[in-house]
């Protein structure tokens, strides 16, 4: 498999796509992609049975695309907390070096990087590592857009994506951080959240890939 299909299950994976349909637009925004391309990969994936397609609702992976899609992220997120606790990698930094890394390494470096890790249970970013031969059930949460003023909220997840994580860091939010609502923009607009020790407004975009629990 090219790693282009494996960005593709990855992400249906991230968005929730093991439990839902994925939305084409979803898939656009989150691999910085035409929606003619996400066409024509989606139609492959539904003819290798890795996807089943929802005409106008989405995609959902299939029971092998799920294992495939959770074997990537297995190796994926463990070389990302390698990264970070050994290397000292920012979490923003890491993606693309794990990318690279995920597609050579083997079945015995991953339960070896695994184990020299401590068996870790989450990567930077709040995604789930799964075990061997684990598919991942990433816990049902709702985005930062999916709740109003007042609301009082934890960062949970953020999606693995460079360009969101690169504004994260450029706007100074991170995971595990408590916040309160304190105004979400007409049209789409920015979502401000407020601490004790700081003010955010958080484009529309962005709150729609971060993942929180609420308080």
């Amino acid at each position: 498999m090219t790693p282009n299909r494996e960005d593709y299950l990855k992400l249906i994976l991230e968005l929730g796509g093991d439990q839902e349909q994925i939305s084409n637009k979803k898939i656009v925004s989150g691999l910085a992609v035409s929606a003619a391309s996400v066409s024509e990969m989606i139609s492959k994936l539904v003819k290798e049975d890795l996807v089943k397609h929802i005409p106008y609702q989405g995609v959902q992976l299939t029971e092998s695309g799920l294992k495939k899609a959770s074997s990537l992220i297995r190796r994926h997120r463990l070389w990302e907390v390698f990264l970070v606790e050994h290397l000292n990698y920012s979490w923003n930094e890491v993606h693309d070096d794990a990318e690279v890394l995920e597609h050579v390494t083997s079945l015995t470096l991953a339960r070896r990087l695994e184990a020299y890790l401590n068996h870790p249970e989450y990567c930077p970013h709040g995604g789930m590592i799964p075990k061997e031969s684990q598919t991942i059930h990433e816990k049902k949460r709702e985005t930062l857009t999916s709740y109003p003023v007042g609301t009082q909220i934890r960062i949970a997840r953020v999606l693995d994506e460079r360009e969101l994580l690169d504004y994260l860091v450029a706007i100074d939010l991170k995971i595990h951080e408590e916040y309160e609502i304190v105004d979400v923009a007409a049209y789409e607009g920015p979502i401000t959240i407020r601490n004790q020790e700081k003010t955010l407004a958080v484009s529309y975009k962005a709150a729609n890939t971060i993942f929180v629990d609420k308080l």
